[in-house]
């Protein structure tokens, strides 16, 4: 017999159970589907060899090589890689089955499936999010959905953006082991702040990231569509990961070079910031600039959250890139202000408002963040019903950074910022920190070479101390002087 049919109980007590019905995945059936179906768990195998990216799911049967050594993903040696290349190589076959997965327990539900944390058997360190699909419940339209967030998800490389360690089919279920973030997501973290409302540095920092990830997907043609909190997931590190690529669309897109004037931000001294966010001072160049914006995108598919969608979505008449932008403006305006602008009483409400409102009015407080107004300009930049005048619309993420809100920003270097300090969110701090390959170990040199500089710069103090008493003791009748802690005192 198969070895793939000899499975633990006890993963199989763990049953998946479907949202919407009582149907129950119990340990009994699942083996005898399982040994049916022959499930092999495979490798993403373009992120393994670096080859054209799947355009279809397909059942992944196919065997999965046991060599890694060729891995192109940004994250090669991340432990979750080096976990997963560990576990094949230990198989028989090389491959990767369900027996060395182990459920842990269960994360959440969502619009198509189930998400549940587990981890390899003999890597007990290296956590993964599998989410679980029952194809039986789903429409040929959300089926649709599904197939595209397996294309999607094969195609990313990006900090900010999950990794697809497997795909699994197994009788009439879907399953994709992706990444594991342990402090939740944005819309759970919100209410702990106070007022229901993130610092300004904390908006920026998390808005920043999020646009990055927004630049990145609409360089490869895909219009997000599902921007919100919830879909905003926080790692152990603090940084965030997008989620969820059900409701994407997929387009043409054309990268540029295009030399342009602009006011670059240089940091100003006085005002430093230990996380890379500061104030700036503005000064004109011609710079070349990298724009790849699907402009011709289009759809007339109605999805999203009703709050975060854009008027040309609401009216029903096709819509495009646009969306995500105007959603990235209601994403910032909800992180200030802990609300959308547009909510209404019901559903249809909200829809009239966002149809009907010309402008969003901000909030303007007696006493407020240095910056507030730089980030209510921009929201009202975002927020316009006209496509034209809309902010991003045009050259995408590559005008938005150079707003002044985001003045001060390394976008070359974002991901290695220190995340800001926010009430309910727990960092990790570790040698390896996931998505952030060796930063742990570059912050113990930093803090090495700082004490060793402090260390210098008082010897050096002390020295220059000792030379001029030994010059006054030269040249006057001072009493004896002892030294305490690098400091003259005068003996009794």
């Amino acid at each position: 017999m198969d070895d793939e049919t000899n499975f633990p109980d006890t993963d199989l007590e763990l049953s998946f159970t479907s949202t919407t019905t009582d149907r129950t995945f119990t340990s009994s059936s699942a083996r005898s589907s399982l040994a049916r179906s022959s499930l092999t768990l495979s490798f993403n195998e373009s992120l393994l060899s670096g080859c054209t990216p799947h355009s279809s799911t397909t059942t992944t049967t196919t065997p999965a090589t046991s060599s890694t050594s060729s891995l192109h993903h940004h994250r090669k040696s991340d432990l979750h890689w080096s976990a997963i290349k560990a576990a094949t190589n230990l198989s028989s076959d090389g491959k990767l089955h369900l027996r060395h997965l182990k459920l842990v327990r269960h994360l959440g539900t969502g619009n198509l499936g189930r998400v549940f944390l587990c981890h390899l058997r003999d890597c007990t360190s290296a956590n993964f999010a599998l989410k679980v699909i029952d194809k039986d419940l789903l429409s040929a339209k959300k089926l649709s959905h599904v197939q595209m967030e397996a294309e999607i998800l094969s195609m990313l490389d990006h900090p900010f953006l999950p990794t697809l360690y497997a795909h699994l089919e197994v009788s009439h279920y879907i399953c994709f082991l992706i990444d594991y973030c342990p402090n939740g997501d944005l819309h759970c973290l919100l209410p702990k702040q106070p007022n229901n409302r993130f610092s300004l540095q904390a908006v920026r920092f998390f808005a920043a990231e999020v646009l990055v990830g927004l630049e990145y997907l609409h360089a490869l043609g895909i219009i997000y569509r599902d921007l919100k909190p919830e879909n905003i997931l926080l790692r152990e590190d603090g940084h965030i990961m997008l989620s969820d690529f059900d409701l994407c669309f997929q387009s043409d897109v054309v990268p540029t070079l295009v030399e342009t004037n602009v006011g670059s931000a240089t940091r100003r001294r006085r005002r430093k910031s230990c996380n890379g966010f500061g104030s700036a001072k503005r000064r004109q160049e011609n710079v070349m600039e990298f724009v790849a914006e699907p402009v011709a995108a289009f759809s007339r598919s109605c999805v999203g959250t009703h709050e975060y969608l854009a008027p040309e979505l609401v009216s029903g008449n096709g819509h495009g890139n646009g969306v995500d932008w105007w959603a990235f403006g209601i994403l910032i305006y909800e992180l200030m202000y802990g609300s959308t602008p547009f909510r209404g009483g019901s559903k249809e409400s909200t829809l009239r408002n966002i149809a009907s409102s010309s402008r969003v009015a901000c909030h303007v407080g007696n006493k407020e963040e240095e910056g507030t107004a730089d980030a209510r300009d921009l929201i009202d930049k975002l927020l316009v019903k006209d496509l034209r005048e809309r902010l991003g619309c045009a050259r995408g993420a590559t005008d938005i950074k150079r707003h002044p809100f985001f003045d001060g920003i390394k976008w070359p270097l974002i991901r290695n910022y220190k995340t800001p300090e926010v009430r309910g969110l727990v960092r990790r701090t570790r040698s390896h920190v996931s998505h952030v390959t060796g930063i742990g170990s570059h912050k113990n040199r930093r803090c090495w070479w700082k004490k060793l500089v402090r260390f210098a710069k008082r010897n050096n103090k002390a020295s220059r101390n000792y030379h001029n008493l030994s010059l006054n003791r030269s040249n006057s009748n001072y009493s004896q002087f002892y030294y305490i802690n690098n400091k003259a005192t005068k003996c009794a």
